[in-house]
């Protein structure tokens, strides 16, 4: 992803690019929200959590998706506060994502949904807001149709995802998936899909996604002992909860900093214990999700 700045007609603009969604103007509202703490944090946190110490490859980060939201919104012509919420709506996500559900026990995978209003108050995100005639509680108490739906619906939180993890995970092309954003569109202001074999694509990706990728034992692996790892140094004081709102290179520094967190980390990495922790470990319990995309 590229985002460049620059001013045209004596307005600041920004010019974002990305492989989903070509080319694309937003105003500078958005540069001065990508410009503070809470959102460049997100460059530093994986998508897929700690999968990326045992697959490299899948290494994209949580900014990436969000800006791909934003782009996907307006693509669909939804509103400039929509847009914004697209853009803040992983915010407060913690170090390694999901991951951090596995360390507080959160089997409803939403633990930066709790803590996200907290997030948000304590960054510097209301400034911005406001310097451009917006709120932060139009963030927190508006509905977004566009940005989320309850499964199994799309949105474009879901549908960003979904292609953008697909293709990273290699289960489908980037050529594929935009020849599917071709079918997507707007129905009574939430997203629908208007050709019927894109329908059933968009279905079987997904149902892919979650069999082949978020449940994929040597991933439940990785996401499921580096939880361990957190847990354990919390409940030895080395590691406090603010420890988990920096960057997944921060966290992993100051775990490995102490000699049984070094060893820990490079023992995940040699997949250490793969087969017993399968068996007897506390192994995430990925929901099971299904799509059901509409079909106009």
């Amino acid at each position: 992803m590229c985002i460049d700045f620059y001013n045209s007609n004596n307005i600041d603009m920004m010019q974002v690019s990305d492989f989903l969604y070509s080319k694309m103007e937003l105003p500078d509202v958005f540069a001065e929200l990508l410009a503070t703490d809470a959102l460049k944090r997100l460059a530093g946190i994986h998508q897929s959590g700690a999968i990326y110490l045992v697959n490299p490859d899948i290494c994209h980060s949580r900014l990436e998706h969000a800006i791909g939201v934003t782009m996907l919104i307006k693509k669909l012509g939804g509103t400039e506060i929509e847009q914004i919420a697209g853009l803040l709506h992983d915010v407060s996500h913690t170090a390694f994502s999901h991951v951090g559900d596995y360390v507080f026990d959160n089997v409803d995978e939403d633990y930066h949904e709790k803590v996200f209003a907290e997030v948000l108050y304590k960054s510097e995100i209301p400034a911005v807001l406001m310097k451009f005639g917006y709120s932060v509680n139009q963030i927190l108490f508006s509905k977004f149709d566009i940005l989320e739906q309850p499964l199994p619906a799309l949105c474009a939180d879901r549908l960003d995802y979904t292609l953008r993890d697909g293709i990273h995970a290699g289960i489908i092309s980037r050529q594929r998936a935009k020849e599917f954003l071709r079918s997507v569109i707007l129905k009574d202001g939430k997203i629908a899909v208007n050709d019927e074999n894109e329908v059933l694509w968009i279905n079987e990706t997904f149902k892919r996604l979650n069999e082949e990728v978020f449940k994929l034992p040597l991933y439940l692996y990785a996401n499921g002992k580096m939880a361990e790892l957190i847990k354990n140094l919390l409940k030895k004081q080395i590691l406090s909860e603010s420890d988990l709102f920096k960057t997944d290179t921060m966290l992993l520094n100051k775990i490995r900093s102490y000699t049984y967190g070094y060893e820990a980390v490079k023992a995940i990495k040699q997949l250490k214990g793969f087969a017993e922790f399968m068996r007897h470990g506390a192994v995430p319990k990925v929901k099971n999700r299904t799509l059901n995309a509409v079909l106009v």
